[in-house]
C-alpha cells in the first residue's frame, strides 16, 4: 500500500543569515509589519540564529529509521518542511524522481487545527502539483495527542519537573495560542483544538496525580491586536497563581513535541523571568523529543495503516481519531488587516 514515510515539519533558521528570509516565509500572504518581523528575529538571534527545531527533526528521523528497521518495516524515510530548507517541495520531488508512488506523512503536530492539519495537508497539495505528472500519493497519518507514546513520555517528564519543587506544585499546560475563530472552526463540530488539547493535558495528569487539577493556557500568540486569540497567556496565568499563593508551578509544553524557539523563548526565558520576578517556584517539564516510546508511536501509526488487523492505541474516551480528515474540515482563517 505505501512504500515511503515523509517527516514533514514546520522547519527553522539554521543560522543568522537565514533568520528573516525564514520569518517572511512563514508569514507570506499576510500583511504582518516589517518591524514585528524584526522583533520575532530576535527571539531566534538569541539563540545564534539557530533554530533547535531542524536538528530535533533529523534526530528523530534517524531514530525513526532505525526503529522501523529493527522491527522489518522497510521504508525509505524523506524530511521536508513548510517554511525551510529541506522544503517539501524539494522532498516531494525527490520522492517522485526516486519512484514513490504512495507515501504515509508523520507531521510533528499532534493536534486538529487549521495550522496543525489543513495547512500540512495544503502543503502536500502544493507540492504534489508543483513535482507534476508522477506525484506520489501524501497520506497523513492520523492524529497522535491521546497515544500512549506521547502521553507517556510527558507524564514521565512533568513527573521529573515536580521532582524540583515544592509539594503542591500546581501543573500548567501550554499549547501555541491561536485565533479564536480558527479554534471554533477547528475539527468535526468545531472546538477540537482546544479539546484535545484539554483532553492531552488530562491523561498526562491522571498518569502524574490522579485527580489532580491542571490549567491549560496558551503562548506564542502573534497577529493583531483587533483580532482575539485564546486566553489567558501563560505569563498573566503565572501572575494569578502567584497571587492565589501556590507553591510553585510545573509548565508543560504538552502542545509541541520538541523544545524549538518557541518553547525556549516563550518559556525557558520570558515565562521563566516572569516567575522569578513573581517569586513563584518554577519547572519546566521537557517536551517528548526522540524519546523511544514516541519513535515507537510513529511505528505504530505507520504500522496500522500498512495492516488493518494492527490495534489502533488510544488512550481515554475520545479513542482513535480519523484517518482522513472530513471535507471542509478546519477551514482557512479569513485574513484581516494589521
Amino acid at each position: 500500500m505505501y512504500d515511503a514515510l515523509l517527516l514533514l515539519s514546520f522547519g527553522g533558521p539554521e543560522g543568522p543569515d537565514d533568520v528573516l528570509p525564514f520569518l517572511e516565509n512563514v508569514v507570506r500572504g499576510r500583511p504582518v509589519p516589517r518591524e514585528r518581523l524584526l522583533e520575532v528575529a530576535e527571539h531566534y538571534h538569541h539563540f545564534g540564529g539557530v533554530s533547535p527545531i531542524n536538528g530535533q527533526n533529523r534526530a528523530l528521523l534517524e531514530a525513526v529509521r532505525l526503529d522501523l528497521s529493527a522491527h522489518g518495516i522497510d521504508l525509505p524515510l524523506y524530511w521536508g518542511n513548510r517554511n525551510w530548507h529541506p522544503l517539501v517541495e524539494d522532498a516531494v520531488a525527490r520522492m517522485r524522481d526516486d519512484g514513490v508512488r504512495r507515501a504515509l506523512v508523520f507531521v510533528t503536530s499532534a493536534y486538529t487545527s487549521y495550522s496543525g492539519c489543513r495547512q500540512y495537508q495544503e502543503d502536500l497539495a502544493r507540492a504534489r502539483a508543483a513535482a507534476g505528472p508522477g506525484a506520489p500519493e501524501l497520506d497523513k497519518v492520523r492524529h497522535y495527542f491521546n497515544h500512549p507514546g506521547f502521553v507517556e513520555p510527558n507524564a514521565d517528564a512533568v513527573r521529573a519537573a515536580l521532582a524540583t519543587l515544592p509539594p503542591g506544585a500546581r501543573l500548567v499546560y501550554t499549547a501555541h495560542s491561536i485565533p479564536t475563530a480558527m479554534e471554533a472552526a477547528s475539527g468535526p463540530g468545531g472546538h477540537l483544538y482546544s479539546t484535545q488539547l484539554r483532553e492531552a493535558a488530562r491523561l498526562v495528569t491522571e498518569a502524574v496525580r490522579p485527580g489532580g487539577e491542571f490549567d491549560v493556557v496558551w503562548q506564542s500568540r502573534s497577529g493583531p491586536p483587533s483580532v482575539p486569540w485564546l486566553e489567558p497567556d501563560v505569563n498573566y496565568h503565572l501572575a494569578a497563581l502567584a497571587a492565589a499563593g501556590v507553591p510553585g508551578v510545573v509548565v508543560s509544553p504538552v502542545g509541541f513535541v520538541s523544545d524549538h524557539v518557541e518553547v525556549r523563548w516563550d518559556l525557558d526565558e520570558e515565562a521563566a523571568t516572569t516567575a522569578e520576578k513573581l517569586g513563584l517556584p518554577f519547572a519546566r517539564a521537557a517536551t517528548v523529543g526522540t524519546d523511544p516510546r514516541f519513535v515507537a508511536m510513529v511505528r505504530e501509526l505507520v504500522s496500522e495503516r500498512l495492516d488493518p488487523s494492527v490495534p489502533r492505541r488510544a488512550l481515554g474516551p475520545m479513542g482513535p481519531g480519523h484517518d482522513r480528515c472530513p471535507v471542509g474540515c478546519c477551514p482557512a482563517p479569513v485574513r484581516r488587516p494589521a
